[in-house]
């Protein structure tokens, strides 16, 4: 296993840290550069014109290195079509939006309603591939217990706003400079853990693989970034995280191992619903990261702290599933 995790990360890291230097340059080139929200935080307007799309690097990272090590360390399979598909699909969705805003000039991107189309349509061809495979079941493990839940045809609704929601929830938690790159990497590694645990190994490779490609970025996207993964990085990250928990039966306790994401998200809706229904913001400002930087903290500051927290959850998780 060791030796497994070893080169499959290695792997992952090097190719997207050899092609970053020379991606890099050609987005800025083209100008696809960051557009910054006027109403954010002021000392993010510095950030306007960082090239963004870089989550192209890691996601042809995690593709070739997936292939490349199921090829010689496990056997390719339904899974793996499934995660490439799931992650791909929705970096797509990701790039649209980011090509939009940034080539085409309309600062909002794909409308939601374009944009939840995309998700759904990839999360039915997802249920539809993958209740056709061995390792099908349409049940929910509780965390911590032995008890699962037969679920049946509502299956498909919970696939769906498992790959809608964590993949927004992720996008939504993209605000800081290596915020995502570094709680998806501590996610993805926790879920390899337990995949590995589990004896599905190529859904533990993709996972590690993702951990290699995403820390490779994190070396050009730690703040100050150099580059900004988009929506391309997010959204397929996002999805890819949420395929992971559903083919591993791990659909809850992904809110664990997920719970930075959880708690953006939330923040965010806490926000909307209070100023709608009393007229107050509970925070200065959503997602909840920024709350923390009109508080007074540095980025660097709330992104490391971040980064501990997504951390205990992921030793919570495992400690649930395995050692419970």
């Amino acid at each position: 296993m060791e030796q497994v995790i070893f080169f499959t990360i290695l792997t992952g890291f090097l190719i997207t840290v050899l092609l970053s230097p020379v991606f890099i340059p050609f987005l800025r080139r083209l100008k696809f550069g960051q557009s910054i929200r006027e109403e954010g935080p002021q000392s993010h307007q510095k950030k306007t014109g960082t090239p963004t799309m870089g989550g192209l690097v890691f996601l042809l990272s995690i593709t070739v290195t997936t292939i490349i090590m199921i090829s010689k360390y496990s056997e390719a399979s339904t899974n793996t079509f499934l995660l490439l598909f799931v992650t791909l699909g929705f970096g797509l969705l990701g790039f649209l939006d980011d090509f939009i805003k940034v080539v085409m000039k309309r600062n909002l991107g794909l409308t939601s309603l374009q944009k939840l189309i995309g998700q759904i349509v990839i999360a039915v061809v997802f249920y539809f591939v993958y209740k056709n495979t061995a390792g099908f079941t349409p049940e929910l493990s509780i965390p911590g217990t032995d008890i699962s839940l037969h679920v049946g045809w509502f299956y498909i609704v919970i696939i769906i706003f498992w790959l809608v929601g964590f993949s927004n929830a992720v996008n939504l938690t993209d605000g800081l400079d290596g915020l995502v790159s570094g709680t998806a990497a501590i996610a993805f590694g926790a879920f390899a853990v337990l995949a590995w645990n589990a004896g599905q190994y190529d859904v533990s490779i993709f996972s590690v693989a993702v951990v290699g490609a995403v820390l490779g970025f994190l070396v050009f996207n730690a703040h100050p970034a150099k580059v900004f993964m988009g929506d391309t990085g997010s959204l397929a990250l996002g999805g890819a995280l949420a395929t992971v928990a559903l083919l591993t039966g791990l659909e809850l306790l992904l809110v664990i191992i997920g719970g930075v994401f959880v708690i953006e998200t939330l923040s965010v809706i806490i926000q909307v619903a209070s100023f709608k229904t009393r007229g107050k913001r509970v925070f200065k400002m959503s997602p909840l990261h920024h709350h923390y930087e009109l508080s007074g903290w540095s980025e660097w500051k709330v992104v490391v702290t971040f980064w501990s927290v997504g951390l205990l959850f992921a030793i919570l998780a495992i400690y649930l599933e395995v050692w419970l």
